[in-house]
């Protein structure tokens, strides 16, 4: 069953369903994101012939031989060796047919020749591309797909449409388990992220810790081969691995990460955080009221279960092992989980607050995330999980609650106490978010979201 995607779908059949006109689009995200499913949804409803080719890693020519194999196949001809690519093309134009050609895992093909020589072959082949065929490139490599992009690439500004697929938000990701409470579906998010590979094997008839102990905690299961096997094994040669250990365990800006590594300022690390960023492994954030100021920047891993991964199991092996999985839960993550997911409850508020700024909810927004402040008065500083700021400088403040039970006005009043007591912060509204709702109903002073709401 196809699962979310509806905005991505709908744009890929309304460009493969245009008449007379050129069609090119490039389809790429990191791997096990549904980018080829995404595809062959939009397929079922082509009309005409669907090519689907997937490269693999070797020659040239091999790639080539098995493309000719599989456009041979999709039309029921015997094999076909063609000249060159050219001549594959020219094939095809002359069939009375529409043609929708997919070469999926091109950085596979793009690897086998030097510099943009295969992007110039590819830019040739589109530039000549007749209306009868609509060609797809996708690809999982995504700094090499990115080099498309670039303007010194042969592929630039070739591609009708371009899709950057990624992992599901937490909204979305709850279409895979739609069964589970509230409180449920933002404890799964939290731990598996929203990689549609991963949720499609989630159980949803067992809890968490089930699902941890079977999926993730065992050397072999299915989601930490996953990470170990796929994910890790992809860029494992070009960063070091702590970085990522570093992250797991709250350790955020530059200066933390590099002493929790041991090392000198050479520049490497740098170097190496700009590969991560580039491979959206992490993402550089900073508060919205400091946003160009460097030292309030840091860094964080993007995927919720790389999160987890990396905060409980990365260098557990041995002890895993000893205990058991069952044992290992109890005594390491138990009592550590409500913590780690209440971190990521507040991303899940930022992202609901993204849907709503994209639904026109908010048409006077300007940036939300969170706020650091520094009251010199009082002697501290601290953090606002989600501040919205508008285009008129004002500030909406929302306080974040992953609550087993409802928040009581009491407790909002107390929260509203300690703002009001911060020196040279500007609050228009004050609200707060929680998972398990509120005992009171809502008043004028105070704007309340629910766990309920985040799903409506």
């Amino acid at each position: 069953m196809f699962i979310g995607r509806e905005t991505e779908l709908k744009k890929l059949n309304t460009e493969l369903s245009k008449q007379n006109k050129k069609t090119a689009i490039l389809v790429y995200g990191k791997r096990r994101v549904g980018k080829s499913t995404l595809i062959m949804e939009a397929a079922k409803s082509f009309e005409g012939i669907v090519i689907n080719h997937l490269c693999v890693s070797s020659t040239f020519e091999g790639n080539m031989e098995m493309i000719y194999k599989t456009v041979s196949e999709s039309l029921s001809l015997p094999n076909i060796r063609f000249d060159s690519l050219f001549s594959m093309m020219d094939y095809l134009k002359t069939l009375d047919k529409n043609i929708l050609l997919i070469i999926d895992e091109y950085p596979y093909l793009k690897q086998t020749k030097k510099n943009y020589e295969v992007d110039s072959t590819m830019q040739a082949v589109i530039d000549k591309l007749p209306d009868n065929i609509k060609l797809i490139l996708c690809g999982s490599y995504i700094t090499i797909m990115k080099e498309l992009l670039s303007e010194e690439n042969p592929l630039f500004g070739r591609f009708s449409l371009i899709l950057h697929i990624q992992d599901f938000d937490y909204y979305d990701a709850a279409k895979f388990y739609p069964n589970l409470s509230i409180r449920n579906k933002i404890i799964y998010y939290s731990v598996f992220g929203g990689s549609p590979f991963v949720l499609k094997n989630l159980d949803q008839s067992g809890d968490i810790k089930d699902n941890i102990c079977d999926l993730l905690l065992p050397e072999t299961s299915i989601i930490r081969s996953h990470i170990e096997n796929i994910i890790l094994k992809e860029i494992q040669k070009t960063y070091d691995i702590r970085i990522l250990e570093a992250l797991g365990n709250g350790k955020k800006k530059y200066s933390e990460i590099r002493n929790q590594l041991n090392i000198s300022e050479t520049g490497l690390l740098d170097k190496q955080l700009k590969i991560l960023l580039g491979m959206e492994t992490i993402r550089k954030s900073a508060p919205i009221n400091h946003k160009e100021e460097k030292k309030k920047q840091f860094y964080e891993i993007t995927d919720n279960l790389m999160r987890f991964y990396f905060t409980f199991i990365f260098g557990n092996t041995g002890i895993i092992a000893r205990i058991g999985e069952s044992q290992f839960y109890d005594r390491n993550i138990k009592e550590r989980l409500s913590q780690f997911i209440s971190r990521r409850f507040e991303e899940i508020v930022l992202q609901y607050f993204h849907r709503r700024s994209l639904s026109g909810a908010y048409p006077d927004i300007d940036d939300f995330g969170s706020y650091w402040y520094d009251d010199p008065v009082l002697k501290k500083n601290g953090e606002f999980d989600c501040v919205i700021r508008h285009s008129t400088d004002k500030y909406d403040f929302y306080e974040c609650k992953f609550y087993e039970n409802p928040m009581s006005y009491r407790e909002c009043q107390q929260e509203q106490a300690q703002i009001d007591s911060i020196q040279g912060i500007e609050v228009d509204k004050l609200g707060f978010v929680c998972s398990a709702g509120f005992d009171f109903d809502e008043r004028e002073d105070f704007s309340l979201i629910t766990g309920h709401d985040l799903y409506q």
